[in-house]
């Protein structure tokens, strides 16, 4: 497996897309992405959003040494400080992990978010031996389980109540996955 340290150079060409590691400089852009409510609703912070905080979070997206993630910035390859969105495989643990996604409020309805969804599960499966990768959203989120179903990954069921949302509440999950053998 490859070394999980801090990486700095890793970028990830899908079409019409670019994932890059996170800048310092995408702080203001991810402030304002976390400030969307639809963005606030489904992936709550639970603290300030300032640009302090929006630099802690480019930060530890960025350093990758625990081994337990990796975070790329999703970018218009025309321009690569243009951020879209963000994609993340997270709670990496042997050969499993989870995925999450966002972006930005202009960039949705274009079918970003699934294409970075499967650029970085290839890459997961392929360059970090995972042989599971699970995706869960909210029931209630429609546009996040139209993103799994295009990226491949199929329903397992439904998990309920499983995860305080930005809205306060426990709300069901849907569970899809990949396995490293799906075709």
């Amino acid at each position: 497996m490859p070394d999980s340290g801090l990486v700095d150079h890793l970028e990830l060409a899908a079409p019409g897309l670019l994932l890059r590691p996170w800048r310092e400089e995408d702080a203001p852009g991810v402030l304002d992405a976390l400030r969307d409510p639809a963005i606030a609703l489904w992936n709550p912070q639970g603290g300030p959003l300032d640009r302090d905080s929006a630099l802690g979070w480019v930060r530890r997206r960025a350093d990758w040494s625990a081994g337990d993630h990796v975070s790329l910035a999703v970018a218009d390859p025309a321009d690569p400080g243009v951020l879209l969105g963000s994609v993340s495989l997270h709670r990496i643990d042997g050969g499993d992990a989870s995925i999450g996604y966002w972006t930005v409020a202009g960039a949705r309805g274009r079918g970003i978010a699934a294409r970075a969804v499967v650029r970085l599960t290839g890459w997961g499966f392929a360059e970090r031996g995972l042989h599971r990768i699970e995706l869960c959203h909210a029931v209630a989120n429609r546009p996040s389980c139209r993103v799994a179903e295009r990226a491949g990954y199929r329903a397992e069921g439904t998990l309920r109540e499983s995860y305080r949302y930005g809205d306060g509440r426990r709300h069901d999950e849907h569970l899809h996955a990949r396995l490293a053998t799906d075709r």
